[in-house]
């Protein structure tokens, strides 16, 4: 079976089930808290509650489909993109919302470290472009969603935007049926749990003992740092400063298609010239946008600065998964990968509650440069530690 239909199929649930994803949480999902009674720190915690989930599950989830195939993990993880959204027009206090939102989690938690993994299996010569195709595709969806949903707040309310996150989340869930993957290997030994856990703690002393893995996963982590603080709060400063939520809606989506764009390209040129070089000019990009964005008003600014800030972060994410692929064993790619989404995820939970604190006590200014400040000692650590590994690049 070649690996075209279900790659391509795999890429159209990604589109699906990340725009549905996206379409609540930016920056429909700061706004509705706001629109319930939620202060700055309160917002930062509702917009972190669902990463959350990925940093309890995504390496477990990323271990048991290394023992028990990809399809039966991404089988619950699109299940769980297409149902939640339907429960938010219910949702109406703060502690509700919550805890739905550390529920709907396990849509990516459950997901996307199986579909990463599966991507890795398919291609392992091409491995950087065909994984910045995938998450292209997937970004694809994150920036439509903004888009879409800023518009159907700004021009129907939030029950119509929920409900169309729903349907979209259902489109990717039915699409995933028609992929097609060759069955797990049988496991041997004995059955039951207590094998089932001595091998999946197996695989995480391999992979925590990893060191160019962890590190590599702790600098894309300290990005994520800063996309979770502007997922939270860029609508809120947006608004703050005169722009509508289309046009902060806006914002996210040139961010997104500037990072859809960049990762296939990015994704190639990562095989060809070497993972690590592109990783450190993408934190140093994503950096110095970073740092600008609360220094300006301007719509058409603002714009420049989330276009250079998703290209950044497409340059940073084409190349860490592909070499956290490289440098994992083969039994542990999907593990190794899960542990990467989990450290990934503590970074998108620690933004905006630590964006959400500073702001509060310091202001935007003094807050985003904290957080661009981490994002530059994370690219030291990551030269220091990982410049002499023996991965490809």
């Amino acid at each position: 079976m070649t690996p075209e239909r279900p790659f391509l199929l795999l890429c159209w649930v990604g589109t699906c089930c990340f725009l549905s994803y996206n379409l609540v949480r930016m920056p429909v999902l700061a706004l509705f808290a706001q629109s319930l009674g939620a202060g700055p720190e309160r917002i930062g915690l509702v917009v972190a509650v669902s990463t959350l989930t990925g940093v309890l599950l995504k390496l477990p989830a990323g271990a048991l489909s290394d023992i028990y195939g990809r399809r039966i993990l991404m089988r619950v993880g699109v299940l769980a993109f297409g149902l939640p959204p339907f429960a938010y027009p219910f949702i109406h206090d703060l502690d509700m919302l919550t805890g739905l939102r550390f529920a709907h989690g396990l849509a990516t938690a459950i997901f996307a470290p199986a579909a990463l993994a599966t991507v890795a299996d398919l291609y392992r010569a091409q491995r950087g472009a065909a994984l910045g195709w995938y998450t292209a595709s997937t970004q694809a969806g994150a920036l439509f969603g903004p888009v879409l949903g800023g518009w159907l707040v700004y021009a129907a309310g939030f029950s119509t935007t929920f409900v169309t996150a729903g349907v979209f989340g259902c489109l990717g869930f039915l699409i995933f049926y028609g992929v097609q993957l060759a069955p797990p290997a049988p496991r041997q030994g004995a059955q039951g749990m207590a094998p089932v856990l001595a091998e999946m703690w197996k695989g995480f002393q391999t992979v925590w003992s990893n060191k160019p893995v962890l590190i590599t996963s702790v600098t894309d982590g300290a990005k994520m740092i800063a996309n979770g603080a502007l997922m939270a709060f860029l609508p809120i400063y947006g608004v703050a400063v005169g722009l509508n939520p289309g046009e902060v809606g806006l914002l996210f989506g040139v961010q997104g298609v500037t990072s859809f764009l960049s990762k296939p390209v990015m994704g190639r040129t990562s095989d060809s010239v070497g993972r690590r070089p592109l990783i450190l000019i993408g934190l140093f990009i994503c950096a110095g946008t970073f740092i600008l964005i609360p220094h300006s008003a301007s719509l058409p600014i603002l714009l420049v600065l989330a276009a250079g800030f998703g290209f950044g972060e497409a340059v940073v994410s084409s190349s860490t998964t592909a070499l956290v692929a490289d440098l994992s064993h083969l039994k542990t790619m999907g593990a190794g990968i899960g542990m990467q989404g989990t450290i990934n995820d503590i970074g998108h939970a620690a933004g905006p509650l630590l964006a959400g604190i500073l702001i509060a006590g310091f202001g935007y200014p003094s807050a985003f440069a904290v957080i661009a400040g981490l994002q530059l000692a994370a690219a030291g650590l990551f030269w220091v530690v990982v410049k002499q590994s023996n991965a490809s690049g």
